[in-house]
């Protein structure tokens, strides 16, 4: 009854928070100042650090979520989940167990929309409301977003600047959404890896069993599996 009841007041809050954030963005009149220089934009760290991130996008299969959690406390190894708002709006238990376990919470937008194709505007009102709920579920301040596919624009840079938000890429891709080939994972993950990179995944099966091995050879090399935010020295 108590999850049912959270659940309920969650819905009420975002569905609150969508029509507010929709309201300001056409009538706030904020004035949009779009930079093409890539200034808050990130794929990896300089930061002179040992660590590597392991960034996970989740929208879906929140049991192996829960695995991956595991198998994550076993190897003492932390990262950053980008949580989709949607899924996190029906699995607020498995979100405040990523938190609770030590790792970073971060914006994955709220719709996994294509933002390039989107407005200021429409920019804030996907990503805003995504943030809203992730900080009241965690009680954290969510400081990163990374764009579905990759997909940005300047507007999605500016949103985020106004958010307080970095705009967070990748370095090197393990395709893991469409290639369920633990190998494949495992190398693409791993091959040549220096500090300071982020690697995307996805909370699949074939990911699950390539993580330990990713793990593994993270340590083997003396790296570390860190937030995001730890590898860019924060």
């Amino acid at each position: 009854m108590k999850n049912k009841i959270i659940a309920a007041v969650t819905n009420l809050v975002i569905c609150t928070v969508i029509v507010a954030t929709a309201v300001v963005g056409l009538y706030s009149g904020r004035t949009v100042t779009v930079s093409d220089n890539g200034d808050n934009v990130y794929y990896g760290s300089q930061a002179g650090t040992s660590g590597v991130s392991l960034m996970f996008n989740v929208y879906q299969n929140t049991e192996i979520v829960y695995s991956i959690l595991d198998v994550l406390d076993e190897y003492g190894a932390k990262c950053t989940f980008f949580i989709g708002g949607s899924w996190a709006d029906d699995n607020v238990d498995c979100v405040r167990e990523i938190y609770n376990r030590g790792h970073e919470i971060a914006s994955h937008g709220y719709f996994h929309k294509d933002h390039s194709a989107m407005s200021y505007e429409e920019n804030i009102a996907e990503i805003e409301p995504s943030v809203r709920l992730l900080t009241m579920i965690c009680g954290t301040e969510i400081t990163l977003f990374a764009p579905p596919s990759g997909a940005y624009n300047d507007y999605t840079v500016n949103a985020c600047v106004s958010l307080g938000l970095k705009v967070i890429m990748w370095s090197r891709d393990t395709i893991d959404w469409r290639d369920a080939d633990t190998d494949l994972i495992v190398s693409r993950a791993t091959n040549n890896l220096q500090a300071g990179e982020f690697v995307l995944m996805h909370p699949t099966q074939s990911t699950l069993a390539a993580l330990p091995l990713v793990l593994s050879y993270i340590g083997n090399t003396q790296l570390e599996a860190v937030t995001v935010s730890q590898c860019l020295g924060e």
